[in-house]
């Protein structure tokens, strides 16, 4: 075993007198010092009789608060008031929640919404109409102020269905219908739809699938702008079934296919006499079709959509059964934010079934012949610029035109439109718009006709 150094034996109690002795000197030292600083300085000795102030008052205050408490907790919480005060009071309130919401009767979420339009027009060539879709013969100069074009709607949701379904739709009418001296209200469209992940059924009233497009325009609301002049439109009952596929984060396909039922009353038919409206006993004045869409889309803020579509149905004129067989294209391109062009273009014969606004020449019959469709292509554009965000600007043009062989003397061979809006945004739900166009319409054997139209229109979004 190693032997122990001495020294190291005797290391502890060495250091522990050295820690002793420096804690006297320390101690001296702090009693000789505080007297001589506690009589040199009375600014101290002022702040030390302060301090105590403070705390006497101090304790004095948590003294009260301590007796304030326990008068409190002798006298016990006040009172409920009673069950009926309180009673009154809940039926107060009921009874003014009921005067400002709209209920369904099933209790299902119901919201309004609409426009209240007024429109200033004024036609050049137009006659009675208010915004004519093709110059007629032998027309003056009108003009006029109108609320016809104000819309009501109705959007509703309901349960969940089968498969995880979500239940909405949605009802749109307007003043339009009859003229305006007896105006009426009349439906424009009306939806019931089935809404799932990737696909949808819906049930209604709505323009045709091959046509889903329109110009933006305030003066144009209680028909499709440019009705006539490129836009096939016409609201029709249909049902149609949607599905979507995705093909990346921003990419997609969505075919769509449905049954229509078309609108033959409005076509004409020029005969060895002149012209029979569809509305003769000789004709069916609506058939089943059938239509299809398929749309390609891409992008977000920057976006293209594109959508080739075809509508097939048959026409009955007396024996004759006459095919109307449509070819469309319509597109959306967004190659910036302020930047967009929208438009359709089409060609078929015998497009009025799809309701073509002013022209309504879908099926001729020359002297004792069979009754034939007339060959129509046209189309329609639009150019948007978001100059502000209360601020856009819209220039537009479109036009149908029907081949002049299949057409008897008079009927219209071409029907022309173009013109420029701006839009704006008075406050978050108020628009200010105000259109200038101009109509051209070219008759077999006669010559163009023109009329331009300037409207000024206000519109209160709710």
């Amino acid at each position: 075993m190693p032997m122990s150094d001495p020294n190291e034996a005797r290391r502890p109690l060495v250091l522990a007198g050295m820690a002793w002795r420096f804690a006297a000197i320390a101690g001296l030292c702090s009693l000789s010092i505080v007297p001589a600083w506690t009589q040199a300085s009375p600014e101290l000795r002022q702040i030390l009789e302060r301090l105590d102030r403070l705390e006497a008052q101090n304790q004095a205050l948590t003294a009260e608060v301590h007796a304030l408490r326990e008068e409190l907790a002798a006298r016990g919480s006040p009172p409920a008031p009673p069950v009926e005060e309180r009673l009154a009071v809940q039926e107060t309130r009921t009874a003014e929640l009921a005067e400002t919401k709209v209920e369904a009767a099933h209790r299902l979420p119901l919201h309004i919404t609409g426009m209240a339009l007024v429109n200033t027009y004024f036609n050049t060539n137009g006659g009675s109409a208010q915004y004519p879709t093709a110059v007629a013969p032998g027309q003056s100069p009108s003009g006029g102020a109108t609320f016809r074009q104000s819309i009501v709607g109705l959007d509703y949701s309901g349960p969940r269905t089968f498969g995880d379904g979500k239940i909405s739709g949605s009802l749109r009418l307007d003043l339009f219908g009859g003229t305006a001296a007896n105006e009426y209200v009349r439906l424009r469209t009306a939806a019931l739809s089935v809404d799932w992940k990737t696909r949808s059924f819906m049930v209604g009233v709505d323009k045709p699938l091959i046509s889903p497009r329109e110009p933006d325009s305030l003066a144009q609301v209680g028909i499709s702008p440019l009705s006539g002049a490129g836009n096939l439109w016409y609201w029709m009952p249909q049902a149609r079934f949607t599905q979507e596929f995705q093909l990346g984060a921003a990419s997609g396909m969505r075919a769509q296919i449905g049954v229509v039922q078309t609108h033959e009353i409005d076509a004409t038919v020029a005969d060895p006499y002149g012209a029979a409206s569809l509305s003769s006993p000789y004709f069916d004045p609506a058939r089943p079709g059938v239509e299809a869409r398929l749309e390609f889309f891409h992008g977000t803020d920057r976006r293209i959509e594109i959508a080739p579509g075809l509508h097939h149905s048959v026409s009955h004129v007396e024996d004759s059964s006459v095919p109307s067989d449509v070819y469309s294209l319509d597109w959306l391109l967004r190659p910036a934010r302020l930047l967009e062009f929208t438009g359709e273009a089409f060609a078929g014969r015998n497009v009025a079934p799809l309701g073509t606004g002013g022209l309504h020449q879908g099926i001729v019959v020359k002297g004792y012949g069979p009754a034939a469709p007339v060959h129509s292509r046209g189309g329609w554009g639009q150019l948007t610029l978001h100059a502000a965000p209360r601020l856009w600007f819209n220039i537009f043009s479109g036009q149908q035109d029907d081949r002049d062989s299949d057409l008897a003397k008079g009927g219209i061979g071409k029907n022309l439109a173009y013109g420029a809006n701006v839009f704006f945004r008075l406050a978050p739900n108020v628009l200010t718009s105000f259109e200038a166009s101009q109509t051209r319409t070219s008759y077999i054997g006669s010559p163009t006709l023109q009329s331009n139209h300037y409207d000024l229109a206000f519109a209160y979004l709710f």
